[in-house]
């Protein structure tokens, strides 16, 4: 595969994956076992692992924006289950009240 007028390293990248079938080649282009590595073969691979990770940023935003709803919608749950604790505590004190007043009054006649 051609980059920049030098062959690459037959990684391939995400859009254009090396070929491993030697029929499926394009006779124009020589394989690795035709030609020996260039100098600048880190750099080439550099760009390849650079583009992979544009190409990926996407992913990991919307990874991230995900746990992030996940973390809000668990906060929110908590938030929901103490407010009700709360009503459910504020209702028995009411019941153990009327009960006290109850056998107050039972007590009294």
């Amino acid at each position: 595969m051609k980059l920049g007028g030098t062959y690459t390293s037959g990684t391939g990248t995400i859009d254009r994956p090396a070929q491993r079938d030697p029929q499926k080649q394009d006779p124009m282009h020589p394989t690795l076992t035709d030609t020996t590595a260039p100098a600048n073969s880190g750099v080439i691979e550099s760009r390849q692992n650079r583009t992979r990770e544009m190409q990926l940023i996407p992913e990991a935003l919307a990874r991230a924006h995900m746990q992030q709803r996940l973390q809000e919608a668990e906060s929110e749950r908590r938030a929901q289950r103490l407010a009700a604790a709360r009503r459910m505590q504020r209702r028995a004190e009411r019941a153990s009240l009327r009960a006290r007043r109850a056998l107050a009054m039972a007590v009294m006649q």
